[in-house]
């Protein structure tokens, strides 16, 4: 038997009850503490309430976690990721985006003389686990014989228009939140290169972007829709590749998928249905990144990338 992981989360909101129902399946791992400033009582896990602070400084001047996990707002992640690295030994699972701004993420970089930043720092690209996409990435990796994919079309939908202004206090805009869901999961198939333009509308709750990419050789382009201007959740992105004419789609809402040439279905994939989507993807998250060889898109070295473009301001063309 070996000692479980200590895990300590920071912020209890929305998507932290998917971090604790996921960390609650595993037998090898023991919530350690929670911090909230916005939250006086603890959190119930497993029949118990771990101590609860108000502020991460406390928490870790009377734990040891193995893993710190932020669940806050992505302008509080440069700095609460600074003082994990700093003020303990802990690895920092960071929910994505992993920064709000290149500075911030300037500032990470900076601190790798100081503290492992590029081993220990790891950023929740949970999009990049979904079982779709998981299926999708092993029959591309299968079919060399495809050629490249040419283009690529992905649109993200969310009914975030019924909060308000509730939404950009808790995503910032369409583009901040499902940008990185899309660029992560892209990273699955293609190399990515460049943001070649960027177009936000509806005050942020919109966004049209495209981006450059390479695959097997070739360079192509990535077309990323998202809005929060619908009544219901959906998503869905298109693998083309033009050599061979397939054509591969996959239902992040439904996590299902098929894959064609013309009139012929070549491959479909499906789920049981039993399983919540996010469950969905963190699970095979946790699995990874408890596994002793996190995915690399887990790594520093990714959410690095993936905000150079994020963030990036395309040159005029």
């Amino acid at each position: 038997m070996t000692n479980p992981v200590r895990v300590g989360l920071v912020g209890v909101g929305i998507i932290a009850g998917t971090h604790l129902a996921v960390l609650d399946e595993r037998p090898d791992v023991r919530l350690e503490f929670t911090v909230d400033p916005w939250r006086s009582a603890p959190v119930e896990f497993r029949g118990s309430t771990p101590p609860h602070y108000g502020d991460l400084v406390r928490a870790l001047d009377e734990h040891r976690p193995d893993l710190v996990v932020l669940a806050t707002p992505t302008e509080t992640h440069a700095e609460l990721t600074s003082l994990a690295l700093l003020r303990s030994t802990a690895r920092v699972l960071v929910e994505k985006p992993l920064v709000h701004d290149s500075a911030a993420l300037a500032t990470l970089r900076e601190l790798d003389g100081k503290a492992d930043v590029r081993g220990r720092v790891f950023t929740a690209h949970h999009f990049a686990f979904s079982p779709e996409v998981d299926w999708a990435a092993e029959l591309h990796a299968a079919h060399p014989d495809w050629g490249p994919v040419t283009t690529i079309t992905s649109a993200f939908y969310d009914p975030y228009v019924l909060r308000g202004a509730e939404a950009f206090a808790s995503y910032v805009s369409s583009w901040t939140d499902s940008g990185v869901n899309q660029l992560s999961m892209l990273t699955r198939f293609v190399d990515l290169t460049e943001l070649t333009s960027a177009r936000q509308t509806d005050g942020g709750a919109s966004a049209w972007c495209t981006v450059g990419f390479r695959s097997r050789g070739e360079a192509g382009t990535a077309r990323l829709r998202s809005s929060w201007l619908t009544g219901s959740s959906s998503k869905e992105s298109s693998l083309v590749f033009g050599r061979s004419g397939v054509e591969v789609w996959i239902d992040h809402t439904a996590m299902t998928g098929f894959a064609a040439r013309g009139g012929e279905l070549i491959a479909v994939f499906g789920n049981d249905g039993r399983t919540p989507r996010k469950v969905a993807h963190y699970r095979p998250l946790y699995a990874s990144l408890l596994s002793g060889r996190p995915d690399p898109v887990l790594g520093f070295d990714t959410a690095a990338a993936i905000t150079g473009i994020h963030r990036a301001v395309p040159e005029a063309r």
